[in-house]
């Protein structure tokens, strides 16, 4: 009965496999493809570059910085077949970002010497047994890097080399993608998904006329099984499942393949209209703050690194609203040239840009915007203009979704100029993997919680109850919200995160007159005493100045974190320590404190800016009474 029990599921997973193949009718019979160059930037597009070049300093300085770079990388070795732990990935992004660069900057300038570098190291990844499919990441982005050198440098290549680079696409590329054992990410709902596709059309693409039956396979395919991801990830209003560092790797492939649909077939083939995908731009605007560091919660990096992020070019022609580009224009402008180079997409912000004049970029105009979804977050701010301007981020969600940490209810904080409640964002995996510990086990006693301190709700702004962990399968969603300018505020409900000790949890967030914050928690225990710890991780060095005050300095700035309620509470601080040692540059305050059983409890700790501790300090109210 087991054996049979085997093989149905097997058959199970053949059918779907099967079915998720077979996707095709998207190109239809009769499509007819542009010859080479045809993946994003067609023949003779060049000049409109060049003509925004001579237009806007800002892409003048991202040319800039691409040739540069593009004459450092002829110094370097061609890249060789290295191995970190089960990852080929370094060598095929670094591989991605020489070939694009260096194919830019060949089309742009018509200078041999980018084209004999470009040349080299296509040979060179060309030669490789193999992309290392078992960790299909390495062969999509190797693939899409050496796909779009093809393409672009196609009539200066040799026929021994065009004949060396489509094998290699096709045989390291393409067919690894047809096998079961390699493709699963086809019916996965995260960045995988986007990122494969991606790569597997632009081989597609550049190998089309050779094996158009090959192609079109690929391309309906990465059609029709993007989807899955795209609807998981970024319905309903475009709140990315995954984070700030993954909406750029996911969202930036996904929109480099409905680019190349676009300038190949005049088509998107209804990409854009999937749910929320269009509206996800709002959410990566309002996910950095005035001090340029980024809502960087779950898995994700605290890093302006990303910006310039391409995939804002793209979504700013698309929809025709510059002011998704406020972030993007004031760091292309102000930023070190080398603050760019590691971006192995840059060329793309050349051919998404549409030669808008930064002068016209205007701030967005909603302080308030709330994502729903299967893991909700919310950002408010009391100005786009002001560098000074207080910034908060709250995250609901489970932590259960791909990359969660158990950071429900959690929040980051900017006032003044600085962030004083920080995240720490995401670890390196691959020291992890090294110790033998299973990070992608998101059961409740996983080793991603126990042995990983910084990932669970331990480690985060939000709140431990009996010194229990977070549910993996609770969820939390916002239940209000409201852009009142005396009052920006968002109440989310963390009852099912809590589950066992709780029978009701809500927490409400607000900005108060554009002065200060207030984090409010509105708690019921389940059995007569709970043991509650709140948290708050800060850069800042603290001082207790009485049992429910405290003095956060940083930068020469202020903050005073203030418990108003319960009364009793005495704060203290504790080291951030991690498995290898203690982190000695950040520093948890709040406090612990016991609270009956059965009835409501108030939790409220205002969070109060230098600029702000001569105001008036209102008392808080009940979250039922806050506006909605």
């Amino acid at each position: 009965m087991k054996n049979k029990f085997s093989l149905f599921i097997v058959a199970i997973l053949l059918l779907i496999n099967f079915s998720l193949m077979a996707q095709t009718g998207h190109l239809g019979s009769t499509i007819i493809i542009p010859k080479h160059p045809r993946i994003l930037l067609l023949r003779g597009q060049e000049q409109s570059i060049k003509n925004n070049i001579l237009s806007d300093n800002s892409l003048n300085k991202i040319n800039g910085v691409i040739l540069s770079e593009s004459d450092k990388m002829l110094l370097l070795p061609v890249s060789g077949k290295k191995l970190v732990g089960r990852r080929l990935l370094n060598v095929s992004r670094e591989s991605l970002r020489r070939l694009f660069f260096l194919s830019y900057a060949f089309r742009l300038t018509h200078n041999y010497k980018y084209f004999k570098r470009a040349e080299e190291e296509l040979v060179s990844l060309c030669s490789f047994d193999d992309w290392n499919p078992s960790h299909f990441l390495d062969v999509a982005e190797m693939t899409m890097g050496i796909s779009i050198a093809y393409d672009w440098l196609y009539d200066n290549l040799s026929n021994s080399d065009r004949t060396l680079i489509k094998s290699a696409i096709i045989k390291k590329g393409l067919q690894p993608s047809l096998d079961s054992k390699n493709n699963t990410w086809l019916s996965w709902t995260n960045n995988w998904n986007q990122v494969c596709n991606a790569g597997m059309a632009y081989g597609a693409l550049a190998i089309y006329e050779d094996n158009p039956s090959l192609a079109k396979t690929i391309i309906n395919r990465a059609i029709g099984t993007i989807r899955v991801s795209m609807n998981d990830e970024y319905a309903p209003n475009g709140c990315f499942l995954e984070g700030y560092s993954y909406w750029d790797y996911g969202t930036g492939f996904n929109v480099m393949l409905i680019s190349a649909l676009q300038k190949a077939f005049g088509d998107d083939f209804g990409l854009k209209s999937q749910p929320g995908f269009m509206q996800t731009a709002r959410y990566m605007e309002n996910m950095t703050g005035p001090t340029k560091k980024s809502f960087n919660y779950s898995d994700s990096f605290d890093s302006s690194g990303l910006l310039p992020d391409e995939a804002m070019f793209w979504f700013a022609s698309q929809l025709k609203d510059p002011s998704l580009l406020w972030f993007e224009y004031d760091y292309l402008l102000n930023s070190k040239p080398n603050a760019f180079t590691a971006n192995r997409l840059l060329p793309t912000v050349m051919i998404w840009d549409t030669g808008l004049n930064p002068k016209k970029i205007t701030p967005p105009t909603s302080n308030l915007w709330v994502g729903q979804g299967k893991n909700p977050v919310a950002m408010m701010r009391t100005s786009w203009k002001d560098p000074n301007a207080i910034y908060v981020g709250v995250k609901a969600g489970s932590p259960s979704i791909s990359h969660g940490h158990m950071d429900i209810g959690s929040f980051v904080m900017d006032a003044n100029g600085v962030r004083w409640a920080m995240d720490l964002g995401g670890t390196d995996y691959t020291a992890i993997e090294a110790k033998s510990i299973n990070i992608w086990d998101f059961s409740q006693n996983s080793q991603r919680w126990t042995l990983i301190p910084q990932y669970n709700n331990m480690s985060h702004n939000t709140l431990t109850i009996n010194n229990g962990l977070q549910k993996v399968n609770g969820n939390a969603d916002f239940v209000s919200s409201s852009s009142t300018q005396s009052f920006i505020n968002v109440i989310t409900d963390l009852t099912s995160i809590y589950k066992d000790d709780l029978s009701k949890s809500l927490r409400g967030v607000a900005i108060v007159n554009g002065s200060y914050v207030v984090i409010r928690d509105e708690i019921t225990a389940i059995l007569p005493e709970a043991f509650v710890k709140w948290t708050m991780l800060t850069p800042a060095s603290v001082k207790i100045i009485s049992n429910n005050k405290a003095e956060l300095m940083q930068n020469g700035e202020k903050l005073i974190l203030q418990v108003q309620e319960p009364s009793n509470v005495v704060l203290k601080t504790w080291l951030v320590k991690f498995d290898e040692g203690t982190n000695q540059n950040n520093v948890f305050v709040g406090f612990e404190t016991k609270l009956p059983g059965t009835t409501v409890n108030a939790i409220t700790v205002l969070l109060i800016p230098q600029s702000s501790q001569n105001q008036q300090i209102q008392k808080v109210t009940e979250l039922k009474n806050w506006p909605k």
